[in-house]
């Protein structure tokens, strides 16, 4: 059995941030030494960067499935989202969307029930068009960041498409983990995150399609196309076309790998007493467990697997200094002392056997000390 002897991070909690992969880090290193000209500039240092930012661009458009006069640079996944949000008047969404987008409306909200799986149901939405007039937006996440269910947003975009409303869905988790094709979503916006897919932090996108009103988000200057002011993070954007090319390159393959990893974390973590899977065990990103220990703190197993040198999660990542249980699985209708002891495990294309193996070496004597301590648990017997 392999150990962890040699004190390396066994590193489960992909969702919230990845490493950048060799090619990305390779690729950037001379837009930040040597090609630093201001792609605004005219003199050749500049529209070298220029030229780079327009190649990333059309990286990001064939991934995506749009044209490249489609595709807004930003700072962030959570950046497009308030974006994109900033300006309307009455937003469907549902219950558990990132707080990047919960937070971002100023006008009215009508919110979808999520079922115990962790799916919304289509009728749902069509009941809530009919029934208010005058939404002007609809935005449902393609992939949840902390339970990973993938959402139908082909029907969604269908209904919001029939209903002549415009539909948005955040991304961040799904690009690179699932084919994306904004034609067949039927989707007019999107958001997505480089450091998702192994690029760099500071640099996100936001899809538009042609035609929508997008009023400028930062003024004064005429980066992205006037639209977004301040000068291009070159390096970023670069790596992000890198990053995503690579990331949708043999999406089919890489699933596979990971759905062989997936299995078998949870046929054995489900083996232990009292544990439950949050949201549905097919239709969610290969990569992707959530699970519910009772009688158990969130907080309390990650110090814990963190002190065997393990890397993992408790939800998501922007609200992780909260006390409050996930939003995310209250959503699910699961009480609050169960939400408390949710354990999000989120793997990638580098995650191997071995890593497993000591993962489920080390969780289940965790789980048998944190309840040997907890009141909770000793009351329940």
């Amino acid at each position: 059995m392999w150990n962890n002897n040699n004190n390396k991070t066994i590193y489960l909690d992909n969702a919230a941030t990845t490493k950048v992969s060799d090619s990305v880090l390779e690729g950037i290193m001379p837009y930040l030494q040597n090609e630093y000209g201001n792609p605004s500039s005219l003199y050749k240092l500049g529209q070298s960067g220029s030229r780079a930012v327009t190649k990333a661009r059309e990286s990001v458009a064939a991934a995506l499935n749009c044209a490249p006069a489609e595709v807004y640079f930003t700072g962030s996944g959570s950046e497009s989202n308030n974006w994109i949000l900033h300006d309307k008047n009455h937003v469907i969404m549902s219950e558990f969307e990132h707080h990047a987008v919960l937070h971002s409306v100023r006008g009215k909200t009508s919110l979808l029930p999520v079922y115990d799986n962790g799916l919304i149901k289509v009728e749902d939405l069509e009941k809530t068009l009919s029934e208010n007039k005058d939404v002007d937006f609809v935005t449902i996440m393609t992939a949840n960041n902390e339970i990973g269910t993938i959402q139908p947003i082909s029907d969604i975009g269908a209904v919001c498409k029939k209903a002549g409303v415009l539909f948005h869905t955040d991304a961040v988790q799904a690009v690179g983990n699932i084919p994306i094709d904004v034609q067949k979503m039927n989707t007019g916006a999107l958001s997505l995150s480089a450091h998702k897919l192994h690029g760099t932090k500071g640099v996100g996108v936001l899809y538009a399609k042609k035609g929508i009103k997008l009023p400028p988000f930062i003024y004064g200057g005429a980066q992205e196309r006037g639209r977004r002011a301040g000068t291009e993070n070159v390096a970023g954007i670069v790596g992000l076309g890198i990053a995503i090319e690579e990331a949708t390159r043999d999406i089919e393959a890489k699933n596979a790998a990971l759905l062989k990893k997936r299995e078998r974390i949870y046929n054995e973590v489900m083996k232990i007493e009292k544990v439950r899977l949050n949201g549905d065990l097919s239709k969610r990103l290969a990569n992707n467990l959530n699970f519910s220990f009772e009688g158990i703190e969130g907080e309390a197993l990650l110090l814990q697997l963190d002190l065997k040198g393990i890397a993992a999660s408790s939800g998501s990542a922007c609200t992780s200094g909260s006390l409050d249980p996930s939003h995310v699985l209250l959503a699910l209708g699961l009480p609050h002392e169960i939400a408390h002891g949710s354990l999000r495990i989120s793997m990638s294309r580098y995650t191997t056997d071995d890593e497993v193996d000591y993962f489920l070496k080390e969780l289940p004597p965790i789980v048998e000390k944190l309840r040997a301590m907890s009141p909770i648990w000793n009351n329940n017997e």
